[in-house]
């Protein structure tokens, strides 16, 4: 009777749609001066396909994230690679180029990862420019430095890092 038990009790758990997902949930937060950042998304992972130009097309908004759409929520201003963008909670997408990306802060933050809510709702642009980097099997947001105001976020999935500084005001 355990035995059988046992088996009943493993078979929704092996087949819950959570299990299901190729890409994994992943959250980081990181405090600048007074503000706390937080990036919650899902990693999709590379899988032997070639990235940025090929599955993730130059020049057409992407969302960097599977599932639901990347957000980041900031407790109080901060600026975005210098300019202000206010307290509150954004979803993330990107116009990735060989030379340049946008990153886009959208006001509609709790929103599946397509199609984009559009410029009407973007909170904030900004550019940065991608570096190499060393291969990332799945994507990552993290920041690789941070001080008492100030920190680095990288964007960072295949051999494509790409860093926007973000600073307390």
């Amino acid at each position: 009777m355990t035995r059988r038990l046992a088996l009943l009790l493993a078979i929704p758990w092996a087949a819950s749609p959570a299990q299901a997902r190729r890409s994994q949930h992943a959250t980081v937060t990181q405090a600048i001066g007074a503000t706390e950042v937080t990036i919650v998304y899902n990693r999709p992972g590379a899988r032997g396909r070639s990235l940025f130009g090929e599955l993730v097309p130059w020049g057409k908004v992407w969302c960097p994230g599977a599932d639901e759409a990347t957000t980041i929520a900031i407790t109080k201003d901060v600026l975005v690679a210098g300019q202000r963008l206010a307290a509150g909670k954004y979803s993330l997408w990107a116009i990735p180029g060989p030379g340049e990306w946008t990153l886009i802060f959208s006001k509609a933050a709790d929103v599946f990862h397509i199609p984009y809510p559009g410029p009407a709702q973007d909170a904030l642009r900004v550019t940065a420019k991608p570096q190499a980097g060393a291969f990332m099997e799945a994507l990552a947001f993290y920041f690789p430095t941070a001080d008492a105001d100030r920190a680095l976020l990288n964007l960072h999935w295949g051999e494509t890092v790409v860093q926007v500084p973000l600073a307390a005001p």
